[in-house]
């Protein structure tokens, strides 16, 4: 009789694995919880996006999941590190090693360059090279269609272009997940849609797992995998359905 093999080497493992993941706030006379008993994981190289509709939680998971906050409660591992009880220097070591961020607002350094801008992370590095950053910065630049921006500041750029700038930052750190969230919510829907393109084409090319958050249905299905975060319950969506 066959039996399915259990050896761990050949097992895919999870990138991003919540268990029990749950988030409540104090207010003035009350608990509010945002969601409880959460179970997610997330595997390398894959596309996942959440939705939901506003105030329902997703960038507050979203968050948590990048380790920019912490749960209530609960238990989360990213890229093998059990974060629950790092504090933020600890985490931040994390995002460092293994994380990179695209925002709806760009987040842009407005007195930066473009290239200074992408250059930044690795400013955080302790074995930081100003000519080996560089040169890697203008290649990632290259890679996003703006090597002859370089030099501009983000005042000069359109929306999409940032945004390219933006992509550009958060893979320089070569992080194994890239999070977005709501990363053309500030756009035109052309631009819009060449954004979308992008993150998709270097997920393939690169391998970087991809975790967004959006209103766009479309962009959603767009995703190997779909979920809904809805009165404090994730709910996956088949694809096509």
């Amino acid at each position: 009789m066959s039996q399915v093999s259990t050896d761990p080497s050949i097992m895919p493992q999870a990138i991003i694995s919540a268990q029990q993941l749950t988030q409540k706030i104090q207010l003035s006379q009350k608990e509010l919880c945002i969601f409880e008993n959460l179970n997610l994981d997330i595997y390398a190289g894959e596309q996942v996006a959440i939705t939901g509709r506003s105030g329902s939680g997703k960038s507050t998971l979203l968050g948590i999941l990048a380790t920019l906050d912490q749960a209530s409660a609960g238990h989360l591992q990213v890229c093998g590190e059990s974060v629950d009880q790092l504090n933020e220097e600890q985490r931040a070591s994390v995002r460092l090693k293994h994380i990179g961020f695209v925002f709806q607002s760009f987040q842009l350094l407005p007195h930066l360059s473009a290239l200074e801008n992408v250059m930044l992370p690795l400013r955080l590095h302790p074995h930081f090279h100003y000519a080996s950053a560089e040169q890697k910065a203008q290649a990632l630049l290259a890679k996003v269609g703006l090597e002859r921006q370089a030099q501009q500041t983000p005042k000069v750029l359109s929306g999409g272009e940032q945004q390219r700038v933006a992509i550009a930052r958060a893979l320089i750190s070569e992080p194994q997940i890239i999070f977005a969230d709501e990363p053309t919510g500030n756009l035109d829907g052309a631009t819009a849609k060449e954004i979308e393109q992008l993150l998709f084409q270097l997920n393939r090319e690169l391998g970087t797992t991809l975790i967004l958050v959006t209103h766009d249905p479309q962009l959603a299905a767009q995703c190997q995998r779909h979920y809904e975060l809805a009165d404090g319950h994730l709910i996956e969506h088949s694809r096509g359905g």
